[in-house]
């Protein structure tokens, strides 16, 4: 992802510094960057810087770490996104036929990503493309860094749960939660 001018990171913050000491020094260079990086639950949730040091990081890791850094940089027009999509085969190949063991044509899944110039954009890997679940979101909200562990979480429950109830979903909470758990397992 380019944008209009390749902002320069400038910032004397610690975040800013570790992308340098990784001979990161713009936002191209950035995105491409964590972009590239294998996907993982980092060791802390809360630490996003993790994602430079562990080089690893997961859709909300890796996104948060993007927008703390672009706010800190001043680069305008950056968002962070959670946005809640009907996981299925084919917008999440390799979750495996636990969705139609299940009689399920999907599971509601968040995920985050980023809207920079009001377009969104996937950095969770090189192949990430967000075009392939885009006409499958069915909510978006726009949260900070910081909200990319617990209220991504409790957002995604709450969601599930009023999609179980207005739905007449067959199964309780706890059953498509686990079901969920097993599709994002097969992914790994």
């Amino acid at each position: 992802m380019t944008l209009h001018k390749n902002h320069t990171l400038n910032s004397t913050d610690k975040l800013t510094l570790l992308a340098k000491e990784l001979n990161i020094h713009s936002w191209n260079e950035l995105t491409s960057f964590i972009a590239n990086l294998p996907y993982g639950r980092n060791e802390n949730r809360y630490d996003f810087s993790l994602v430079l040091s562990e080089k690893k990081g997961s859709c909300s890791s890796k996104h948060a770490l993007l927008k703390a850094l672009a706010d800190v940089n001043q680069i305008p027009n950056v968002s962070l996104i959670l946005g809640i999509y009907k996981m299925n085969h084919k917008n999440t190949p390799g979750i495996g036929n636990v969705l139609v063991e299940n009689n399920l044509d999907f599971v509601p899944e968040a995920h985050c990503y980023l809207s920079i110039q009001e377009k969104r954009f996937d950095f969770t890997s090189s192949s990430s493309s967000i075009i392939r679940i885009e006409n499958d979101i069915l909510s978006e909200i726009e949260i900070t860094p910081n909200q990319v562990a617990e209220y991504k979480v409790q957002f995604h429950k709450e969601y599930m749960k009023n999609w179980i109830k207005n739905n007449n979903i067959p199964f309780d909470f706890e059953t498509v939660w686990k079901i969920r758990e097993q599709c994002i397992y097969n992914l790994s």
